[in-house]
C-alpha cells in the first residue's frame, strides 16, 4: 500500500504483564508459534510503514531479539513504568526531526489488521484531525477506556474504567489503544499532561481533551470487526484469541 503522507509507527513494548504468570515480556509471548509483537509489526509492514520504533522497557534485550527478522526497526528505552503517555515521551529525541503521521499502537494488541490500520490513517488525513483514535464497539465494555462523543459526533474525550462515571461506563465504544497523531505537535501536548488519576501515570487518552480545548480537531473510527480490538493480559486471553483465528473470526 502506497502511504503518501510521510508515516511512522511507535509500538508500546515496554510492559512486564505480571498477569501472564510468565517471566518473559508480555510481548513476547506466542500467539500461532509467533510473537505478539512480531504480529504487530508485521501487521504496520503490511500497511506500507517502512520505519516502525519500539518503546522497550522490561527485559529489553529480549524484545529486541524479538525482530531480528524485519528491517528498519528501531528501539527507544521507557526506564520507569509511568503510562502510556511518558512512553510516547520518551521516543521524542529519536523522532525530533520527524514531520508526519505518528501512529501508536500496543505491542500486546496483535489481531488488528492491516486494513484496520490503513482505514485509520486514510479517516485520519481525510478529515484533516490532529488525533484519530480506533475504536470498537463492543458487548461487554468493563475493564476499556470509554469514547465521549459530543452532541456532533466527534470524540470529545476517553474515559478510563477507574475514572468513569455510573452513566460513562454504560457506554460500548471502547479505546483499543491505537492512535494517530501528528508529530511534532504531539511530544509538546503530551508535557501539559497531569498524573491526577487513579493510576497516578500519564494517560495517552488524556492527549483528546488537550488538543480538544485547543480547538483541534479529534475523532475516532470504529473497527469494523470489534475483535480485533482484543489485548493479551492472561493465559485465559490467549487462549480466547487462539480460538478465535482457528474459527476463522481472526485472520492471521
Amino acid at each position: 500500500m502506497n502511504i503518501s503522507t510521510p508515516t511512522k509507527a511507535l509500538v508500546l513494548a515496554a510492559g512486564k504483564g505480571t498477569r501472564m504468570k510468565s517471566d518473559l515480556p508480555k510481548v513476547a509471548t506466542l500467539l500461532q508459534g509467533k510473537s505478539l509483537l512480531a504480529h504487530v509489526v508485521g501487521s504496520l509492514k503490511k500497511t506500507g510503514i517502512k520505519d516502525i520504533l519500539i518503546v522497550v522497557g522490561y527485559k529489553k534485550e529480549i524484545v529486541i531479539n524479538l525482530l531480528g527478522n524485519f528491517q528498519d526497526i528501531s528501539f527507544v528505552e521507557q526506564r520507569e513504568q509511568l503510562g502510556t503517555g511518558h512512553a510516547v515521551l520518551c521516543a521524542e529525541e529519536e523522532l525530533q526531526s520527524f514531520r508526519g503521521r505518528l501512529l501508536v499502537c500496543c505491542g500486546d494488541v496483535p489481531a488488528i489488521s492491516p486494513k484496520s490500520f490503513q482505514q485509520l490513517l486514510d479517516f485520519h488525513s481525510y478529515h484533516n484531525n490532529s488525533v484519530t483514535v480506533l475504536s470498537a464497539k463492543i458487548s461487554n465494555p468493563k475493564g476499556y477506556g470509554r469514547m465521549v462523543r459530543d452532541s456532533l459526533g466527534s470524540l470529545e474525550r476517553i474515559v478510563e474504567e477507574k475514572d468513569a462515571s455510573e452513566e460513562q461506563k454504560k457506554i460500548n465504544e471502547v479505546n483499543t489503544g491505537t492512535y494517530v497523531f501528528e508529530s511534532p505537535s504531539v511530544f509538546a501536548n503530551l508535557k501539559s499532561i497531569g498524573k491526577e488519576n487513579a493510576q497516578n501515570e500519564y494517560y495517552l487518552p488524556d492527549l483528546v481533551q488537550i488538543y480538544r480545548s485547543h480547538n483541534s480537531r479529534t475523532d475516532a473510527v470504529q473497527l469494523e470487526n470489534p475483535l480485533e480490538s482484543l489485548g493479551v493480559n492472561s493465559p485465559e486471553d490467549l487462549q480466547y484469541l487462539e480460538k478465535l483465528i482457528q474459527e476463522g473470526k481472526l485472520s492471521q
